[in-house]
């Protein structure tokens, strides 16, 4: 069994910073793809961030120049580096994962519980 563990979530003024950290651990392979969610409440899930093989990120409009997606393969963590903070920026995060849990097989799909993210006065 595949776990992701996110966290870094807390409260923060805005304009302020926090850096998220998703760690992955159980029988994994690879980690082919691995991205950032959120979710406020009554709204639906929205791509926050995107990093893929050989590195290459996508973001969403609304945090590009903000948020910052890296990963350390070497310990199958990915992190979200989230600056200059907004009030519209609060929601429940989420770590996705695409992954193979042995050489030659399938990818599969993996999330974690999520850590909460308030920016507020």
């Amino acid at each position: 069994q595949v776990q992701l563990v996110e966290t870094g979530g807390g409260l923060v003024q805005p304009g302020g910073s926090l850096r998220l950290s998703c760690a992955a651990s159980g029988s994994i392979f690879s980690i082919n793809k691995m991205e950032w969610h959120r979710q406020a409440p009554g709204n639906q899930r929205e791509l926050v961030a995107r990093i893929s093989t050989g590195g290459s990120t996508n973001y969403a409009d609304s945090v590009k120049g903000r948020f910052t997606i890296s990963r350390e393969t070497a310990e199958n963590t990915v992190y979200l580096q989230m600056n200059s903070l907004k009030p519209e920026d609060t929601a429940v995060y989420y770590c996705r994962a695409i992954l193979q849990i042995r050489p030659q097989g399938p990818q599969y799909q993996y999330w974690g519980q999520g850590t909460q993210v308030t920016v507020s006065s």
